[in-house]
């Protein structure tokens, strides 16, 4: 979180590729006659169209899938579909800086709800998505900030009330809606949560007035003296925060040891549950600088930090969110900041959520957190027991060697990294893999600042090129809403938090799409634009193909420049191997790539592949520049 604010016959039987996945109700995809696929996709778009007939399974299948066999959509209702023009404002009265809504300012609320995210649920279904991560949807504080500085809580990320929708987004009764519509499409739902802080509600009395409110650490200001460690005796008996016992956090009476914290009076009720108003359960520190005891006692630009360590903090956040996963029945959590928090909290969280899921029939819950530093991802899943992270790692891959000039050896290293993770490959095959998101910018817009002089069929077939890797590599490929209509938002969080069913932001409307002439100013939601078109088609072939989504990988081909890439995976029960080449070049390239000495014929699942072996052990492939093929191995047993 950041706040700135072909033909039938070509499809691998059973027999080939293993047993199939559990099947999901498919919509339609778009008409032959739409604009054309890049490179990589013409000659297996009749693969996705046949795909697109077969008949689905019961939705309750849905269950049974786990978190790598899905396909992610990450999407901010604020910006994604308005269903009910009466919600705007929240339920408010006055101006923008009451009710937090003006459609043409890119920091207030614009009207995008969840009953409008449920009248598209067809639409993702077209697109192939299989599960739908949801910002948070929590009540939130409209708007924050000094004079000059207010922005609103359109995103979801300044929470006041834990236990209930905003009204901007409707209601529970709307949530459980969305749940269960897409629940009966066999989709999975999941929440974006927030442990890490709440609104900005408290304040401090050194810092009424101030700009800033700088960081106050636990050695010049001990948990036992007021002010600073020559102030007056508080707090007698606290053995600090790492003894995180009841008894010991029962000592912790006093909040004064940095600053003097206040709640003011017309906030003392703002917060829900009740205990969340009590300053005794917050760091209240001052801000964070993200380095050091800062990094997880610190306000996050000023959100009020809880107090992660206190076992009452813990029990109430397992209380708030366990009752959502009783009451809506979701299937999994986005945590938003989880390297701010301290790892024992989430040593004791994540257990308490996995064991609530499985009580309420929802035996794959999916927990994933947001650990947005590359060096820092793996980490987090020992020291914290995490289960899955975003891959930031892999992300920052794809802007080195598609939106940059990098060699294809940038992903040797990332997977080479794999055994990093605390079940090595078995966990990195469940970090929900992204080109762009919400707060760092969209793809589009790196690879048009990367390559300035590029023309607009370049832009797009490196868009392309990205989702073709994102969909086919191991993990769980995550669309951020918009990507598909061709969104380049800027590289920062306001930028690229674009609205889809028609903008009134100067800034977005003035900004160029990538693979389309149409505008934002009205709604996007084409199932022809070729982005559209290529992620539907490579959804479902990586959902019908065993290997794609839950197979061992295994390097191939890699250079120190712009080139070829090429890795094979293998279906987890029947070993059949799958040939993924990518080309990130502008020049046209043939090679021999190794596969297995069994793997004799193939047949292509997207572009164009070589019939036979060259030999046993060698297959030809010949790419177009910034092209790719995914070629399924029929083995020779």
């Amino acid at each position: 979180m950041k706040i700135r604010w072909r033909n039938i016959r070509r499809i691998c039987s059973p027999a080939t590729v293993g047993p199939q996945l559990p099947r999901r109700s498919i919509g339609k995809t778009a008409s032959p006659a739409a604009p054309k696929l890049g490179p990589g996709l013409r000659r297996g778009t009749a693969l996705a169209l046949a795909l697109q007939a077969a008949a689905p399974a019961a939705a309750q299948d849905f269950r049974a899938r786990l978190p790598q066999d899905e396909v992610i959509y990450f999407v901010l209702p604020d910006r994604f579909a308005n269903g009910d023009p009466a919600n705007d404002r929240g339920g408010l009265s006055g101006d923008r800086g009451t009710t937090g809504f003006d459609p043409a300012d890119a920091r207030y609320y614009h009207g995008g709800d969840l009953k409008g995210l449920a009248a598209k649920l067809p639409y993702l279904q077209a697109l192939g998505i299989t599960a739908i991560w949801v910002a948070p949807i929590f009540v939130n504080k409209p708007v924050q900030g000094g004079p000059g500085q207010q922005s609103a809580g359109y995103h979801g990320y300044w929470i006041t009330d834990f236990t209930h929708v905003d009204p901007h987004f409707g209601t529970d009764a709307a949530f459980k809606a969305l749940v269960d519509a897409a629940h009966a499409r066999g989709m999975k739902v999941y929440m974006d949560i927030v442990a890490n802080h709440t609104a900005d509600v408290i304040q401090y009395r050194e810092c009424v007035g101030a700009s800033a409110c700088p960081y106050r650490g636990r050695a010049d200001y001990p948990y036992q003296r007021r002010g600073g460690v020559h102030g007056a005796p508080i707090n007698p008996g606290f053995a600090g925060d790492a003894v995180q016992t009841a008894e010991n956090f029962a000592k912790l009476t006093d909040p004064g040891y940095a600053y003097t914290p206040f709640v003011p009076e017309a906030e003392r009720a703002a917060k829900h549950p009740a205990w969340l108003n009590d300053p005794i359960h917050y760091h209240n520190r001052g801000d964070s600088i993200f380095a050091g005891e800062s990094s997880t006692m610190g306000d996050f630009v000023g959100l009020d930090d809880l107090m992660t360590e206190d076992p009452r903090v813990l029990a109430g956040m397992i209380d708030i969110y366990g009752s959502w996963i009783d009451r809506f029945g979701v299937d999994g959590f986005r945590i938003d900041t989880a390297r701010h928090v301290n790892p024992e909290f989430w040593q004791g969280f994540v257990p308490a959520m996995l064991a609530r899921a499985r009580t309420r029939g929802i035996p794959n819950f999916h927990i994933f957190g947001e650990v947005a530093d590359p060096a820092a991802q793996a980490a987090h899943t020992i020291a914290a027991k995490l289960p899955s992270v975003l891959d930031f790692a892999f992300r920052q891959a794809l802007l080195d060697g598609v939106a940059g000039t990098k060699g294809t050896d940038v992903f040797e290293k990332l997977f080479d990294d794999d055994v990093l993770y605390a079940r090595g490959f078995d966990t990195a095959i469940t970090l929900p893999t992204f080109s762009g998101n919400h707060d760092n910018g969209r793809f589009a817009w790196f690879v048009r600042k990367a390559f300035p002089q590029a023309s607009e069929a370049e832009v797009l077939r490196r868009v392309l090129l990205s989702n073709a890797l994102l969909l086919t590599l191991r993990g769980v490929p995550t669309i951020y809403a918009g990507d598909e209509q061709g969104f380049a938002g800027g590289a920062n969080d306001v930028d690229a938090r674009e609205d889809q069913f028609g903008s009134k932001v100067a800034q977005y409307t003035a900004r160029k799409l990538v693979g389309s002439d149409a505008s934002i100013a009205t709604p996007r939601f084409d199932e022809a634009h070729p982005i559209f078109r290529e992620i539907a088609a490579l959804a479902r072939v990586r959902t019908a193909t065993p290997a794609l989504t839950r197979g061992r990988q295994l390097l191939r081909a890699r250079e120190d420049k712009p080139g070829l890439l090429a890795f094979s995976r293998f279906d987890p029960v029947t070993g059949a191997e799958v040939l993924l080449a990518f080309n990130t070049s502008t020049e046209p390239l043939t090679r021999q790539v190794q596969v297995e000495t069994r793997s004799l014929r193939f047949h292509p699942l997207a572009g164009s592949c070589a019939a036979t072996a060259s030999a046993p052990g060698s297959l030809s492939i010949t790419l177009p520049p910034l092209g790719y093929a995914v070629c399924a191995a029929e083995t020779n047993q």
